[in-house]
């Protein structure tokens, strides 16, 4: 392949010409360049090394260059990159519906195999119209969530974002207007109350006739704050969905495979969605891939009524290499030991940022499974503190005020107390600069 860009210059071109996320064009915060990965470390391409502590935005969970995808890559490349899914089928994608509906609860059995996080949501959103649309409830074209909540990017997921406090309040006059319950703030079950589930309660009485779904991240709120709640209160929404006809949407993209202690968040307050969206960690950061789930009498009712299809179809649906990724990512991940892995991880973010607590400056301190969350009372100087993240050899992605880490499982004892001792001492510097 022949480069365009020399490299002295290609840094220059890609600054000029390429956009990033969440970041402007024009003076655009610096990007670190990666030349390669391998385990729980990106080597940049002016030879620094850094523990990742984000695992690339959650999805790396078996960190990088891992012989075993490396290899499931490879051997389905020899067969085929690609093949469109309409009309034909294949192979790892029977696999990987196989490995999804093994490992997620009954009733969920059906699996629509889709390109992105977001992309999942709206097909999650579709089917629910979709599916009281064939039962003649055409007015059930709403959905219920709750606030701080995220759900991607797309205009569909960005609708059932907080519409104040989330990343997409400008487009506001342009989506789909929703209802939204404030957010739960008991963490635990011990404390419930039942004025926590109030305000969602009188929500859904009131306008279930207008509500098709509702949707929910599972005990943790993720990119909207990074926010824990009791399982209590998705044990209460449950049974006020099967109360008022509204079906329950669980959005597991940052919470599925293992992330939160268990394989899903739902299994720890024991109730099942009638709908889940998978992606991040599920191809364990190879490749974009998602999945929604769902109940055999959502699809035979969506199949067997005008106009007797799921309208959604994305051009790289159940893409052949991704699955074959996706179902050596499954088997990898149960062949490891990865609960242990997670407590571990759990048990080191309580030695050493759970007494951050205790700072001027900072406001909270979360821990939940493979989550390490600091709140400060202020916003981050990004630019700054991404420097003395690098500095120090870690890589740590803040957002907003919060400092946060999910690291590769495979992360090494050493390793993740280097990754924490650069979090709290970058801290403390951020807090003493102002």
């Amino acid at each position: 392949m022949t480069n365009l860009l020399h490299d002295s210059s290609w840094l220059d071109f890609e600054k000029m010409h390429v956009w990033h996320p969440y970041a402007p064009m024009e003076g655009a915060l610096h990007s670190y360049p990666v030349k390669h990965a391998r385990g729980v470390q990106l080597t940049l391409e002016d030879g620094r090394a850094l523990i990742d502590g984000m695992s690339s935005w959650w999805s790396a969970i078996h960190g990088y260059n891992h012989p075993v995808l490396n290899r499931a890559a490879s051997e389905q490349l020899d067969k085929m990159a690609h093949v469109m899914f309409g009309g034909l089928t294949h192979r790892p994608a029977a696999e990987l519906a196989a490995r999804l509906v093994r490992l997620t609860p009954e009733p969920l059995e059906r699996v629509f195999l889709c390109d992105s996080g977001s992309v999942s949501v709206e097909v999650a959103i579709k089917m629910a119209i979709q599916y009281w649309q064939a039962q003649g409830h055409a007015s059930k074209q709403r959905l219920l969530t709750i606030r701080r909540g995220y759900h991607g990017d797309t205009c569909g997921a960005m609708a059932a974002c907080d519409p104040d406090t989330g990343m997409h309040h400008i487009f506001n006059r342009v989506l789909a207007k929703h209802f939204f319950a404030e957010a739960p703030t008991v963490v635990n079950d011990a404390e419930w109350q039942d004025s926590e589930i109030a305000g969602f309660r009188e929500l859904i009485e009131v306008h279930h006739t207008e509500i098709a779904a509702v949707i929910l991240e599972p005990i943790v709120q993720g990119a909207g704050g990074m926010r824990f709640y009791a399982p209590e209160y998705l044990r209460q929404v449950r049974a006020l969905c099967d109360a008022h006809e509204v079906l329950l949407i669980a959005d597991e993209i940052a919470t599925g495979f293992g992330r939160t202690g268990t394989l899903f968040a739902c299994e720890q307050a024991g109730i099942v969605p009638d709908i889940m969206c998978l992606g991040k960690a599920l191809t364990g950061g190879y490749m974009t891939l998602a999945a929604v789930l769902t109940t055999a009498e959502i699809s035979r009712t969506i199949s067997t009524r005008t106009p007797h299809a799921f309208m959604h179809g994305p051009t790289f649906m159940a893409n052949p290499l991704a699955c074959a990724v996706a179902n050596a990512s499954i088997d990898l991940l149960l062949d490891s030991p990865w609960q242990e892995r997670i407590a571990a991880m759990s048990g080191a973010f309580a030695r050493q940022l759970a007494p951050c607590r205790d700072w001027q400056g900072v406001t909270d301190v979360r821990i939940k499974g493979g989550i390490g969350v600091v709140e400060l009372e202020r916003p981050v100087n990004m630019a700054r503190i991404t420097e003395r993240f690098v500095d120090k050899g870690v890589w740590i992605r803040p957002f907003g005020k919060l400092v946060y880490v999910m690291p590769p499982y495979i992360i090494s004892a050493p390793d993740l107390d280097t990754l924490l001792t650069a979090l709290t001492e970058s801290v403390a510097e951020e807090l003493a600069a102002g």
